[in-house]
């Protein structure tokens, strides 16, 4: 198999494979389950955090390109990716009644965070299928928001190991895996409880991975335009892994399960994205 064969493959499983198992969940259980949700969440963020800190930003560092470069190219994934999803919940929020100034600035179920909610609210109307039809775009863009820099930092660690899927990249890919499950299942329960079928639902929900990967064939091809495109992809990826971790993923599993045990969880992740990083 190819270079780029490899990295599909493994990409399609992190984010088709991964999104279509917790849509097919989501189907035969028709409910999520916040704790596990919560703690699987901030597991997630955990081994992100390692990924990040102790892996992507230190290749993009040893690009030698220039530290300020590196810093710009975080910032700039920083502040694209919060801005993506504060436009969006600028359109959403005010459409969704409970959603109003005493709910908490961030997402306190898997369902706000990729904005299925909003999606069901124009399902429950029955009434003006362009604003369903935009609802459903929305949701689309929101997955795609988290999947194509999850996907980019699997093709930047992809770009930077030569080409060679080395423990970064596969860590990546399972650890996206694992988060898409729960968000396959956020998408497809309100799909059928709108009156989908649930093979139909199952679909659509694996599709929605597929941003997936194209973000890696992104974050793959501008790691090999050399030694800047590879800071600046790894570097962009990484500021949109550490918003997402610290600004959705980690404050959400807090708000889902009220309990310290997603502050362990989230340490747990960080000790094991170490031991697979150095072991």
């Amino acid at each position: 198999m190819g270079v780029i064969g490899t990295l599909l493959l493994a990409t399609t499983l992190a984010g088709v494979v991964g999104t279509g198992i917790g849509g097919l969940i989501g189907a035969l259980l028709q409910k999520n389950s916040n704790r596990m949700v919560s703690l699987l969440l901030s597991f997630a963020g955990g081994v992100m955090l390692s990924v990040v800190c102790c892996d992507l930003v230190i290749e993009a560092v040893e690009t030698e390109v220039g530290i300020w470069i590196v810093v710009a190219a975080v910032a700039v994934g920083v502040a694209v990716t919060y801005l993506l999803n504060y436009l969006i919940d600028l359109k959403t929020n005010p459409e969704v009644a409970h959603i109003d100034e005493n709910h908490p600035k961030t997402a306190d179920d898997l369902d706000e965070l990729i904005h299925s909610d909003h999606f069901r609210h124009h399902q429950a109307e029955k009434g003006n299928k362009m604003g369903l039809f935009v609802a459903g775009v929305v949701m689309a863009c929101a997955i795609a928001l988290h999947n194509v820099p999850e996907g980019m930092t699997i093709g930047a660690s992809y770009a930077s190991n030569d080409a060679v899927l080395g423990n970064a990249a596969l860590l990546l890919a399972v650890l996206i895996g694992l988060h898409n499950i729960p968000e396959g299942m956020a998408v497809s329960v309100p799909l059928i409880s709108g009156g989908m079928g649930k093979a139909k639902a199952v679909l659509i929900t694996a599709a929605s991975g597929i941003p997936t990967v194209l973000g890696a064939l992104l974050g793959f091809a501008l790691g090999e335009i050399g030694a800047i495109g590879l800071a600046m992809s790894l570097g962009f990826a990484s500021g949109a892994m550490l918003y997402v971790v610290f600004g959705e993923i980690l404050p959400q599993s807090i708000l889902m399960y009220h309990s310290k045990l997603p502050a362990f969880s989230t340490i747990v992740g960080i000790l094991v994205g170490l031991i697979v990083i150095f072991a």
